[in-house]
């Protein structure tokens, strides 16, 4: 009941304010006060002031969101230790089913890798037009072990 005679104040307030405005000749202005005016009557009317007035005071209410809280909490704690794991457990389970099968075949396997990663580790850098000669003999005898 108080609540909705503050709004209906607040309201009344908001429209004098509003004429006033529209009195000095700044319509765009006067129309916006009055529709922010017209928000608290409109609350009072739809009875979200008395829902809210009702679940502010009631200690149910507030046991409720007490409860969903902690919900959340433990929804946001599971989350958190499912991601350290990596990932669910049936997810887990598929993943120890595939490194359990040797032949199985990762699907990116078969895709050719692109970019600078292709490139083998072992390959020499190349040098200048004499030393380019020499490395691929170089070579040849490190693979006969002389």
């Amino acid at each position: 009941m108080i609540a909705e005679t503050v709004c209906s104040a607040v309201s009344a307030a908001g429209l004098g304010i509003a004429v006033v405005t529209a009195y000095r000749k700044r319509y765009l202005a006067a129309v916006r006060i009055a529709a922010y005016s017209l928000v608290p009557i409109g609350l009072v009317m739809t009875g979200v002031v008395e829902w809210l007035a009702d679940t502010a005071f009631s200690p149910t209410a507030w046991a409720g969101f007490g409860v969903l809280g902690v919900a959340w909490v433990l929804f946001m704690s599971t989350r958190a230790v499912e991601r350290r794991r990596g990932g669910t457990r049936k997810e887990r389970r598929a993943a120890a089913r595939a490194a359990d099968q040797p032949d199985a075949v990762a699907p990116a396997a078969t895709a050719p890798s692109l970019g600078q990663g292709s490139r083998p580790a072992t390959r020499p850098a190349p040098a200048s037009r004499g030393d380019e000669d020499f490395s691929d003999i170089e070579a040849i005898l490190k693979k006969h072990g002389i």
